[in-house]
Parts: structure tokens; sequence; C-alpha cells
């Protein structure tokens, strides 16, 4: 393997496992059943960030980016709607 291939793949991996990440964020909400002290805005945010990636993967054809992002909007997503259910209301 050359230099390029072993970023790529690296690269990919970490795309990957920073998009599973808010899924830590969904075990602590399930888990707590409350959402109390998870950011809206942060997960929004992400979902901006996660969305774009995304669609720039999709434009160019790069199948590890648009992997990498479907697994992050994905994870994102799910975490989104599991802070609205668990939302206390004030």
């Amino acid at each position: 393997m050359n230099t390029t291939t072993v970023l790529a793949v690296a690269a990919a991996s970490c795309g990957i496992a920073m998009g599973l990440s808010p899924l830590l964020q969904l075990r602590r909400v399930t888990v707590r059943r409350s959402s109390a002290d998870i950011s809206l805005g942060y997960l929004g945010v992400l979902l901006v960030g996660f969305v774009s990636w995304l669609s720039y993967g999709v434009a160019i054809g790069n199948v590890p980016l648009i992997v990498s992002n479907v697994v992050a909007l994905t994870t994102n997503v799910l975490t989104i709607a599991a802070v609205l259910r668990f939302r206390e209301v004030a």
C-alpha cells in the first residue's frame, strides 16, 4: 500500500468513528431518560456539517466521503430524535 492509500483508509476510519460519536450522547439520553444536559445547538451544527460534507461527497463522487457522512448523518438524526423525545418540558 502506498502512503496515499494508508492516509485515505485512516481518514475514512476516523470519519466513521466521528460519525458514530453522537451514539455516546444517545446512550446517555436513553439510560438517563433525560436530555436536559445535551445541547441541541451543537447537534444542529453537526447536522449542517454532515449534510454539507455528504453533498460535497455526492457532487464529486467520493465513496468514502459519502459512506462516512451517511453514517454520521444517520447517527446524528437518531440522537436528535432521542434528545427531542426525552427533552423535559418546563
